[in-house]
């Protein structure tokens, strides 16, 4: 039996992302607490890893998430990561996107990142991570995403400034960027727009590989695979960076 004597945290981890990104945490032999909005969504990973998980049922736009995430971690272990992953609504391009959406997406990823932080401040050590998936929108603005666009490029700004705040501690801050990641949630973004375009779902599909230099998108596995080397020791020379795993879309520099 694997000896569990640190903690991560994962909020958004009944999706596609979150999903993938336990399923290799609890095989590296960490303990996780996985949040998500309800217990049910959760279920499938309690089921699958038994007490290396431990569900968190809380919202994690409202700031009484901070207290709920921080009971659940209801033992004197390290916390040696929070990876915060939750997604937010498409909401259409700049023109039309409620302002609304836009406070809601900025609430989600910027407002959740301080609000998990906080609630693990104490438990942070040296070598700790404070790791948070943005999105290649947040640096290559969509016609279709301004809302997750909007956040996305906040969220990274907040990383880096965490990275200043927490350096002298020993702990670092970092941003992964998936470019469109081949999930359920893409497929029904895909779908939008092919109605829009007046073509279809393969055909968008095949648009978005054709922008990566590799003519592919990203998946799951990479984005698990990119938090969990952010938790080797060698990793701490990248805190303040955005690792981008968009296959090749970002054209632009730096």
């Amino acid at each position: 039996m694997v000896a569990r004597d640190e903690w991560v945290v994962v909020v958004g981890a009944s999706g596609a992302f979150g999903t993938a990104i336990v399923d290799r945490l609890v095989g590296r032999g960490l303990q996780v607490a996985a949040v998500g909005r309800h217990l049910e969504s959760i279920g499938a990973l309690v089921e699958r890893h038994g007490e290396a998980v431990r569900p968190c049922a809380t919202d994690i736009a409202a700031d009484a998430a901070t207290d709920t995430i921080r009971a659940a971690l209801d033992d004197d272990r390290p916390v040696r990561a929070v990876v915060h992953g939750p997604g937010v609504a498409v909401a259409g391009g700049i023109a039309t996107v409620p302002t609304s959406a836009l406070v809601d997406a900025v609430d989600i990823k910027v407002g959740g990142l301080l609000r998990l932080v906080r609630a693990v401040d104490d438990r942070l050590v040296e070598g700790s991570r404070i790791i948070a998936i943005a999105g290649h929108y947040g640096l290559e603005p969509s016609p279709y995403a301004a809302a997750a666009g909007i956040a996305n490029a906040a969220l990274i700004n907040v990383v880096r400034q965490l990275s200043l705040a927490y350096g002298a501690r020993g702990v670092t801050a970092h941003t992964i960027a998936p470019g469109p990641a081949d999930t359920e949630r893409l497929h029904r973004v895909a779908a939008d727009r092919a109605a829009m375009q007046g073509t279809t779902v393969a055909d968008v599909l095949d648009q978005m590989r054709a922008d990566s230099s590799l003519r592919q998108l990203t998946t799951p596995a990479q984005v698990a695979w990119a938090v969990s080397t952010l938790l080797d020791p060698e990793a701490s020379a990248t805190t303040g960076s955005t690792l981008m795993l968009d296959a090749g879309r970002r054209r632009g520099l730096p």
